[in-house]
């Protein structure tokens, strides 16, 4: 660890700005026996949503659909900078029509034959809550000097610091 402790604020801060330009994660709900899918995140920062693009006939959206789902939402940055584990509320929102043209592009255009009017696309709404964010300030190459430093010295390495944080 550092020499210095990770806030809660300070970890948050990292997970909102890494979420914006490496928005791919895991998300399934929190029930045994259920898996976690790739899904593209669309964050609100301040109000703790995250917006979800799926069809309305996958598993997940019919599954969350029920009232009351909670969900896991694990992410790692693609510089491998920041990891998290977010815990929150899952539903489906929809077609809302303002949060689609928000965040709709290119991307998203190829998942959905009629475009923004596609019958089957539908909005998964998480509401963050608690989780837990890992920070580290280094990269690939301080990984690597820091694994090398530990077995030289016979001390465990920095690979940054961990924050429990509450995103709502």
């Amino acid at each position: 660890m550092t020499d210095k402790e990770l806030t809660p604020a300070q970890a948050e801060e990292a997970f909102w700005k890494s979420l914006k330009s490496s928005n791919t994660g895991m998300l399934g709900l929190d029930r045994p026996g259920y898996h976690s899918q790739p899904m593209t995140a669309f964050r609100e920062a301040e109000t703790g949503t995250i917006w979800f693009f799926t069809r309305d006939d996958t598993d997940l959206a019919r599954d969350a659909a029920t009232p009351g789902q909670t969900a896991m939402f694990s992410y790692g940055s693609k510089d491998q900078k920041v990891w998290a584990c977010i815990h929150g509320a899952l539903s489906v929102h929809g077609r809302d029509r303002e949060v689609i043209e928000r965040y709709w592009n290119p991307v998203l255009a190829a998942w959905y034959p009629e475009g923004k009017d596609d019958p089957r696309l539908t909005l998964l709404r998480f509401d963050a809550g608690d989780g837990r964010v890992w920070v580290s300030d280094g990269g690939l190459m301080k990984f690597a000097f820091e694994i090398a430093k530990a077995n030289l010295t016979k001390t465990p390495p920095d690979a940054g610091d961990v924050a429990d944080v509450n995103l709502s």
